[in-house]
């Protein structure tokens, strides 16, 4: 179980400084990736948006470095759906060591039909959670060669009411694609966890933290064009929404305190301080899905030959149980 602590304040808008650390966030060129990657590169930390589109990351780099003066931003290819390319990936980073990542990048699908990945797999569940599983192996000798690295995993309020089903993981039998995506989303926080309790155990000292946005929508999103640009009539619209909901510039604000707060620890959930939908980042229970030792295991080992990976300790996986 993760150990207690006392929180200091924390505010959003004061981050501490990051000079001399490197960042990278996956799906960092929209969304809330964009945002976490914004609010980070203003500590004066490398910041890395590990993208699949050149173009758009292209387009996300420029806004940052027009918002954050002197930042230190640039992107690499990463396709989460394509496991035999995140190597190379990895070694394109051109770093020693990494201080965090924050497995951000998702693909949510609205309608059928089910879609598959270049490896055959179920193309949120793929992407979501079995590309970023394969990526972490991929990326541990950089991140055990920091001296306290993190990997911060961006779960999602959706997944707090959806349960597993083990024996069809991928949606083969009854595939509905918001159900699909709330069960890769909770699969990615299953894996959050249980990754920082085979850290624990292997001695590492590499934490892992699980995080959500709470409900971040584009209507209440600050613009940032030419990716993003939010209407006068939109932000009108979106008023009442905005007692309980948030823009996707909150929404990346827990992940960004996972990465940078020394109080902080492994096996911690954070997210939104009002009902788990917006406000400021806190820490929160994790939930008692989430704490099922037996079902992380199953999808642990399950993800593992899924993805044709080692176990993920140290510099050379984390087979610890």
């Amino acid at each position: 179980m993760p150990s207690t602590s006392c929180v200091p304040s924390w505010d959003v808008h004061r981050l501490p400084a990051a000079d001399g650390r490197v960042f990278l966030v996956t799906g960092g060129s929209a969304g809330i990736g964009y945002f976490v990657a914004e609010q980070l590169s203003a500590t004066g930390a490398t910041v890395v948006l590990g993208c699949r589109d050149p173009a758009r990351a292209e387009a996300a780099t420029a806004s940052i470095r027009t918002r954050v003066p002197g930042a230190r931003v640039r992107a690499v290819r990463l396709d989460l759906a394509d496991l035999a390319s995140l190597d190379a990936a990895v070694e394109s980073l051109g770093e020693d060591r990494l201080d965090a990542v924050v497995h951000n990048a998702g693909v949510a699908l609205d309608d059928p039909p089910r879609r598959v990945t270049r490896d055959g797999h179920e193309l949120m569940f793929g992407t979501n959670h079995l590309g970023h599983f394969a990526l972490t192996r991929s990326l541990m000798p950089l991140l055990s060669a920091a001296p306290a690295a993190r990997v911060v995993t961006m779960g999602s309020f959706a997944a707090k009411s959806e349960r597993l089903d083990l024996d069809d993981l991928q949606s083969r039998t009854d595939y509905r694609p918001q159900r699909t995506y709330g069960r890769s989303k909770l699969a990615q926080m299953y894996f959050g966890v249980e990754l920082d309790r085979r850290l624990r155990a292997a001695g590492s000292t590499v934490a892992s933290v699980v995080v959500h946005p709470g409900g971040a929508l584009d209507s209440l999103t600050p613009s940032r064009p030419p990716f993003h640009v939010r209407s006068a009539g939109a932000r009108w619209a979106s008023a009442p929404a905005a007692l309980l909901l948030q823009g996707k510039h909150a929404g990346a604000r827990p992940a960004v305190r996972a990465v940078l707060d020394p109080a902080v620890c492994g096996g911690e959930l954070w997210g939104p301080r009002v009902f788990g939908l917006r406000g400021e980042p806190r820490r929160e229970p994790v939930w008692n899905h989430l704490a099922d030792p037996d079902v992380a295991a199953r999808l642990w080992d399950t993800s593992r030959d899924l993805t044709g990976t080692q176990d993920l300790t140290t510099d050379q996986g984390v087979s610890a149980k």
